[in-house]
């Protein structure tokens, strides 16, 4: 099983669709500071309880600042046992500058 990286026009279809969990890799002050819609902060401390409760047959769309650190993420669902892992090329910059 594996993950597969999205653009962020591939990503916002997906959330419109509005049946994804949307996870954010980013430290705490750049969540605070601005996130994308109903996106959970997901981070080292409340790992074990999202893999816990998450719905693993949902999409999981993950982003971080650029799109980097959100792949290694992605992987790691992906061996959590979540069925379809989105990591958003571009992260949260490229989704502020466009929406």
């Amino acid at each position: 099983m594996s993950y597969k990286r999205i653009s962020i026009d591939e990503a916002k279809v997906l959330m419109e669709a509005g049946n994804a969990t949307i996870g954010d890799v980013r430290a705490a002050d750049a969540f605070n500071a601005g996130s994308i819609a109903n996106a959970i902060h997901i981070q080292q401390e409340t790992l074990e309880e999202f893999v816990a409760n998450a719905d693993k047959d949902k999409p999981l769309i993950l982003y971080c600042y650029h799109g980097n650190s959100s792949q290694g993420a992605a992987n790691y669902f992906s061996e959590q046992g979540f069925l379809e892992v989105y990591s958003v090329d571009g992260g949260y910059e490229a989704w502020r500058q466009k929406y």
